[in-house]
């Protein structure tokens, strides 16, 4: 496996402007610091999920899945602050009119400072409740140089690809990006399909991410307060769930005996994050008795929608084990 080389570009806030390339060509450029004074600011709590999050997962259970072997960490949850994307689209001269030649423009093209590419729908970054942020914030504190200082794109409810950082351009296209982080890499195929067989172009570029959990603590201890129902020795297991587009987690479905049986954990924190929907992951916990617990948890979560995750990873593998979210399973 070939590894690539990423650098984080040397910019700073007086260094990097943000150009705005209109359909007709038209250019409008904000520095960061108009950015900031000129437009209200937004903060939202949101979720990055790396579409190759628990691939590790999928090759074990199946067969070898191209890339990095991440395991259920490669996610993250932050408080970001910035700008709505479409209050700045919008003052740069850009109206989606269906009378007019805005109706041609299908998507939303982000470039970096480092030259990495990506593109949204213009649907998402047009929805008023879309909560699209040009950021400059993470956690209350100016953006650390490995997340975008000082400017980066925030698209809560997609895959993390499309939140480009170090952002210096944006494009208002009739086509999505021609980069090959979106035209041939982060798109999912059939589980017959390889490298050899596939027409990347026949695939759409992964934007939203389907529902997820993961179990991240097992540890052996005693009931914390009367709400816990256990007595004596126990173990407290606890994780997060996830699901793109927005939608909240309803439930979270855990198993102590390998998924012969289940309990409902308890889901934390929920309504604490900022946002017009549910943009960042939920942790959840069980308590459950010492002896009670098998050689194996399973954890699966359910959604908004009612959607949940897959038991297997056969049915859905594919040879870049993206999104995969097969139930976790912790032997313990």
């Amino acid at each position: 496996m070939i590894l690539q080389q990423y650098r984080v570009p040397e910019v700073d806030e007086k260094s990097l402007n943000l150009t705005i390339e209109l359909p007709d060509g038209e250019e409008k450029v904000y520095t960061v610091q108009e950015l900031q004074e000129k437009f209200t600011q937004h903060t939202i709590t949101a979720t990055l999920q790396c579409s190759g999050n628990r691939r590790a997962d999928m090759s074990k259970n199946t067969h070898n899945a191209q890339g990095l072997q991440w395991g259920s960490g490669a996610i993250s949850n932050a408080s970001w602050t910035g700008v709505r994307l479409r209050d700045v689209l919008t003052d740069a001269g850009f109206t989606y009119d269906d009378s007019s030649s805005s109706v041609d423009v299908k998507h939303v093209q982000f470039l970096g400072a480092e030259a990495y590419g990506a593109s949204i729908p213009i649907a998402k970054a047009l929805e008023t409740w879309g909560d699209v942020l040009l950021v400059h914030k993470m956690n209350g504190q100016p953006l650390p140089r490995d997340h975008g200082y000082p400017l980066r794109v925030l698209v809560p409810g997609h895959v993390a690809a499309r939140s480009v950082k170090w952002l210096n351009k944006i494009i208002l296209s009739s086509e999505e990006s021609q980069s090959q982080w979106q035209q041939k890499d982060y798109k999912c195929f059939g589980p017959n399909e390889t490298a050899d067989s596939i027409e990347w172009a026949a695939a759409p570029a992964i934007q939203e991410v389907p529902v997820q959990s993961a179990i991240t603590k097992v540890t052996k201890t005693s009931a914390q307060s009367d709400e816990d129902s256990v007595e004596g020795p126990a173990v407290e297991i606890e994780g997060y769930a996830y699901s793109g587009g927005g939608r909240r987690i309803v439930r979270v479905d855990v198993s102590t005996d390998d998924g012969k049986s289940w309990k409902q954990a308890e889901l934390l924190h929920q309504d604490e994050a900022k946002g017009h929907r549910a943009w960042s992951w939920t942790q959840w916990r069980l308590m459950v008795p010492k002896d009670g617990v098998g050689r194996a948890c399973v954890v699966k979560a359910v959604d908004e929608a009612n959607n949940t995750q897959p038991e297997s990873y056969e049915a859905y593998y594919n040879f870049r084990g993206n999104l995969t979210n097969s139930w976790h399973r912790v032997e313990v």
